[in-house]
This record gives C-alpha cells, sequence and structure tokens, in this order.
C-alpha cells in the first residue's frame, strides 16, 4: 500500500481559506485606511506617507508559528526571538525600510523566567543586529488558553522609507535572484511536526549530519544588510505560501516568473521532508521556502549572486512556472 501523500491542509493549516476568508472582510479593513495609506493589506509591509513629503513609515505584524512547538519539546528557546525579529524586518525590507523600532507580544499559560529569558535574549540579539530598537511590547499569563509549558509570541515593526527612494518598474527579461536561507525559517512547521512526529528531535539524519532539533531550529536569517547595499526593483521575502504564494507579490499584473530549477541546491532538510512525507513539488513550493529566503527582481545581477530564473510576460499559464 502507498503512503498518503503529507499536506499543509492535512497538518491543519490551510492558507488557501485564510485568503477566502481575508477577501471577505477586506472591504471593512481598507474603509479605516484614509489620507496616508499608499500601501495596506497585500505587499509584506504597509506604507504610511508622511506629512509633508517627510518619506514614508513602513509597518508589519507577524508570529514563529508552531516552531514555538519544537522549541518547547527540545527545551531551546534561544533562537525564537531572532526568528521573529528577523522576519518582521524582512517584511518592511523588501519596501525599502530601514527599522526604527519594534514592539513584542509574549503569552503563555504560566511565565517560565528561564524560557522568557532566553526568548528576550533573542529579540535584544536580532534588533542590534538590525540597528532597531525593541521599544516595549506586552506580556501575558493565560492559563485556560495556553497549556502549561505552552506559549505565542508576535512581533510589530515600524521601520523608515526616504522621501527620495524611487522603485524602477519591472519588466519582462527582468532577472530573478535568489538569496540563500538559513534553512526552514519559521515556516511550515505544522506540516514539519506531523512528518517527524515519531522521530526523536536528538536523532541525526545522514544527510543532516546533525541532531534533527539542531536543523529544525535553525534560526530565520536577516536579509537586511543585502536589500540595502544590492540593487533590485523588487523583493519577495519567501515565507508562509513558499515560492509560490509569495514570488507573485513582487510582480506587477501582466507579468509573470519562471523559475529554473536546476540553478540552485536544495538543502537537505526540504529533500528528506519531501521524501519522509511523500510530498508533492508543488506542495513543497507551496509550503516552503526550499533554500530561498528572498528573491530579488532586477535588471543589474551583483557579481556571487545566482539568478534563479527571469520574469515573462504573463498569459494563461501559473504566474510562477517551475522548471
Amino acid at each position: 500500500m502507498s503512503q498518503e501523500r503529507a499536506t499543509y491542509v492535512g497538518a491543519g493549516v490551510d492558507i488557501a481559506a485564510y485568503a477566502r476568508m481575508l477577501e471577505q472582510v477586506r472591504p471593512m479593513i481598507e474603509a479605516t485606511q484614509g489620507a496616508g495609506v499608499v500601501t495596506g493589506v497585500g505587499p509584506f509591509a504597509g506604507l504610511f506617507e508622511l506629512p509633508g513629503g517627510g518619506g514614508f513609515l513602513a509597518a508589519s505584524a507577524d508570529g514563529v508559528g508552531t516552531k514555538i512547538k519544537v522549541a518547547v519539546a527540545a527545551n531551546d528557546h534561544s533562537g525564537i526571538g531572532l526568528d521573529l525579529v528577523n522576519h518582521c524586518v524582512n517584511d518592511i525590507a523588501t519596501a525599502g525600510a530601514r527599522p526604527l523600532f519594534f514592539l513584542d507580544y509574549f503569552a503563555s499559560g504560566r511565565l517560565d523566567p528561564e524560557v522568557f529569558h532566553q526568548v528576550i535574549s533573542g529579540l535584544t540579539e536580532a534588533c542590534r543586529d538590525n540597528s532597531c530598537a525593541l521599544l516595549g511590547g506586552e506580556t501575558a499569563e493565560l492559563p485556560g488558553v495556553y497549556g502549561l509549558g505552552d506559549y505565542d509570541l508576535a512581533g510589530f515593526v515600524v521601520g523608515f522609507v526616504e522621501p527620495d527612494r524611487r522603485v524602477e518598474p519591472v519588466r519582462a527579461g527582468d532577472r530573478l535572484v535568489g538569496l540563500p536561507s538559513s534553512g526552514l525559517h519559521s515556516n511550515g512547521f505544522s506540516l514539519v511536526r506531523q512528518i517527524f512526529a515519531q522521530v526523536s528531535l536528538e536523532h541525526v539524519y545522514p544527510e543532516l549530519a546533525r541532531p534533527l532539533k539542531e536543523e529544525l531550529l535553525v534560526p530565520h536569517r536577516s536579509y537586511l544588510k543585502e536589500l540595502q547595499a544590492l540593487s533590485w526593483k523588487t523583493a519577495a521575502h519567501i515565507t508562509g505560501g513558499g515560492i509560490l504564494d509569495n514570488l507573485p507579490r513582487a510582480l506587477p499584473p501582466g507579468l509573470a516568473a519562471q523559475i529554473d530549477l536546476s540553478s540552485w541546491t536544495v538543502p537537505p532538510i526540504f529533500k528528506l521532508i519531501q521524501d519522509l512525507g511523500q510530498v508533492g513539488q508543488e506542495e513543497m513550493f507551496r509550503t516552503f521556502n526550499m533554500g530561498l529566503g528572498m528573491i530579488l527582481v532586477t535588471d543589474q545581477v551583483p557579481s556571487g549572486f545566482s539568478v534563479v530564473g527571469r520574469v515573462v510576460e504573463a498569459d494563461d499559464r501559473p504566474r510562477i512556472r517551475l522548471g
């Protein structure tokens, strides 16, 4: 009997259903957005124009998701704060913003001083690395909402975009430059946890050459320095929804992307997940970053960086074509 293919929906996460719900409430959200709002729901970061041509504020909010469950099981919370800050900073970096300040929300069934210390240590380390102030936040103890030992973490970042920043139009023929991820980052963990549910976190797979827990808990990396140093038109942060759902957010209507699957080496952890879960290729590319944490759209390929595809004219085929 063949093994049933694992899917993100089967693991309890339905991204398509969320998209449909968002469309239902979008009119209510947009009704709140008056003068000053340049971009609201949809892009990686919201943009708000400051009065008098003083530039723009960029803002984003996110969480770490069920990667926290792996941290709890491994009793290692040192990277969770880095995951959160770097994820949020990457989102506003796609708008050309430099982060100004960060706020966190930490909630648990019962506050554990050691866990809290590890999480805040990660938050402060990532804020320092991204030249961002940890301005404040909220810590809540919610017995009955979270089980003892469980917690959740969310973050909110605000950045600044210079008033003279110009964005060149994306055109067919532009190249897609892939920036490598450090691993799974902080997405797809409901599916990952389902696939490895019967495996010890101490287990060492030959293709990984280190305990599973170390591979799964590698922190989400920041791309802020690269985006500040390189020339690019638009950028896609490859998070929930993978390459298939995030890259279209960096492309204007009428354009699509052709991905060259032979242009980079997919890290072993993704191949292991695919093999163990019998996960289909499209499902993998719609759930995980597959080794590319950020994709830049540019007509100036920087030396030493990999071209992973190109922008093409859209037609009746999918907007993101894997080949």
